[in-house]
């Protein structure tokens, strides 16, 4: 556990080498980053609806999706950018931006798990479970946008040696973005409904997340 926050520490500070070569080694760290601290939040963001009993299940299916979640958007989100950076005559740069996008998606996941007792303050002073799910919304967008930062911070030499890298990490971004809300809503539940018994999938698991998501902050709004 030491050794994992020590990691973690060093990632968030900029001293992983991790910006200078991605071995199997440094990757598999990275990934275990993103498995405990996924988890961590998982576990939290799932105990909405109590811990005990056969709710003690939301927990553990949460604790799996979390980190699920930010692996497979990230995963789902790669071939499109590694083909636009082939089209703009960019792909002999991949490998290092290949090296910021791994080590942002762990600080991501590590900065998301810092948010876990605001979570917890939350689900204590609160009952509505729209409202829950609105407020973990909240914290994965904050922790992308510590994420995104992160993410300039390693592909300032990139931009600096050719400007058309800027405008990549825009696109990144928002590619990222439109993946990981519609992965979210196919993936849920992530925060445990009182009224339902806990499932790792709903039934109606497709749609549109970006329907929902908006009929959801208007109806927030409006009380």
């Amino acid at each position: 556990m030491r050794s994992l926050l020590l990691r973690a520490d060093h990632l968030l500070r900029g001293h992983d080498a991790v910006v200078v070569t991605l071995t199997p080694t440094r990757l598999r760290h990275l990934l275990a980053l993103m498995i405990a601290f996924g988890g961590i939040y998982g576990m939290v963001m799932g105990s909405f609806a109590g811990i005990w009993g056969d709710r003690s299940l939301q927990l553990l299916f949460s604790a799996v999706k979390v980190p699920l979640l930010l692996m497979a958007t990230f995963l789902l989100s790669l071939p499109s950018f590694f083909v636009l950076n082939t089209v703009l005559g960019l792909r002999s740069d991949f490998a290092v931006v290949l090296r910021a996008l791994v080590a942002a998606q762990a600080g991501l996941t590590i900065v998301l798990s810092s948010f876990a007792p605001f979570t917890i303050l939350w689900y204590v002073s609160a009952t509505d479970y729209d409202n829950a799910v609105l407020f973990n919304a909240v914290m994965f967008g904050a922790a992308s946008l510590a994420g995104q930062w992160m993410l300039r911070r390693l592909y300032a030499p990139l931009i600096a040696a050719n400007p058309r890298h800027a405008r990549l990490l825009w696109t990144w971004i928002l590619i990222y973005a439109f993946v990981g809300i519609q992965m979210g809503w196919i993936l849920r539940p992530f925060v445990g409904n009182p009224a339902i018994h806990p499932e790792f999938f709903r039934a109606e698991m497709w749609g549109n997340a970006y329907e929902v998501v908006g009929k959801k902050i208007v109806k927030a709004i409006s009380h």
